[in-house]
């Protein structure tokens, strides 16, 4: 499968069509730290929300078609077993960074749209199971939690904690104004928290948000308080803390022109607040 790759992956490219298969995909992740496998569960760019940073082509509204599972299940496996070889870090992979840092459900849209996602989450983990991870390959969950109200959704996260994983939850803003410009979607900050508790309470979930200049102008002073406030009620729901880290590849939406990356020292900036206002643990990706 890693054949059909080539050259080294970057973590500015995170084409999920390079290791041409349908489902799995691998990329070099800033914030895992190495080689996270993906799970595409949305390959027909479907997505219930639209970001403004947004990497991936074509998207259009929906949710995920669906899941031919015994065809995920294959390409899975075959491809742990290419990992498990060497052979494809050593064609694919910078030396320093060649481990396995997770399998994430992620991909093109909102893994959690599909149907069967419980089933799906399942599925995955007693595959990395049977190729000898464990907790130091945990599953992550990559969503905007916007489907967290749904029992069939909280099955999946509750399958991810029982394999040791983690929740990424998006939240990119406080204000409902704000939701609206960078996430497509109108959301009061009180909807964000109820589902915010429910994955909390379900599995063990950090907060991650995508900063980034509009405009050319950095988010500013109303758009920093209303967000710090959501954070701060955020933390008496458990969260395990927040992933703060800006963009680092092209969007590929029509707004694209307008936004841009933020400065490190900026970032490190909002960071050092959002810890001193709201005590959250905070890890920094510029």
């Amino acid at each position: 499968m890693g054949e059909q790759l080539q050259g080294l992956l970057t973590t500015t490219d995170h084409n999920r069509d390079l290791a041409g298969m349908t489902y799995v995909y691998p990329v070099l992740s800033r914030r895992a730290g190495g080689v996270s496998v993906g799970i595409n569960l949305n390959p027909n760019h479907a997505c219930n929300w639209h970001c403004v940073y947004c990497q991936v082509p074509d998207l259009v509204r929906g949710k995920a078609p669906p899941i031919d599972r015994v065809r995920l299940a294959t390409e899975l496996e075959g491809f742990l077993a290419e990992l498990a070889d060497g052979s494809f870090f050593a064609a694919h992979v910078p030396e320093g960074a060649r481990q396995l840092r997770d399998i994430a459900f992620s991909g093109n849209g909102e893994p959690t749209s599909a149907e069967d996602f419980a089933e799906i989450v399942a599925c995955v983990g007693d595959i990395r199971n049977a190729a000898g991870h464990g907790a130091e390959v945990p599953l992550r969950l990559i969503t905007n939690g916007s489907l967290m109200g749904s029992d069939r959704v909280i099955a999946g996260v509750e399958a991810i904690a029982r394999y040791g994983g983690e929740v990424w939850f998006k939240i990119d803003g406080g204000a409902e104004q704000d939701v609206l410009r960078i996430n497509g979607v109108a959301r009061r900050p009180e909807q964000t928290l109820a589902h915010l508790a429910r994955c909390a309470a379900a599995c063990p979930t950090w907060i991650q948000t995508c900063l980034f200049a509009w405009d050319g102008q950095v988010p500013g002073e109303d758009f920093l308080a209303a967000y710090v406030d959501l954070l701060r009620q955020a933390v008496s729901l458990g969260v395990s803390g927040l992933l703060l880290y800006g963009v680092a590849r092209q969007s590929m939406q029509e707004e694209a022109p307008r936004v841009a990356p933020v400065g490190a020292d900026w970032l490190e900036a909002v960071a050092a607040r959002i810890r001193n206002e709201t005590g959250l643990t905070v890890s920094v990706s510029p």
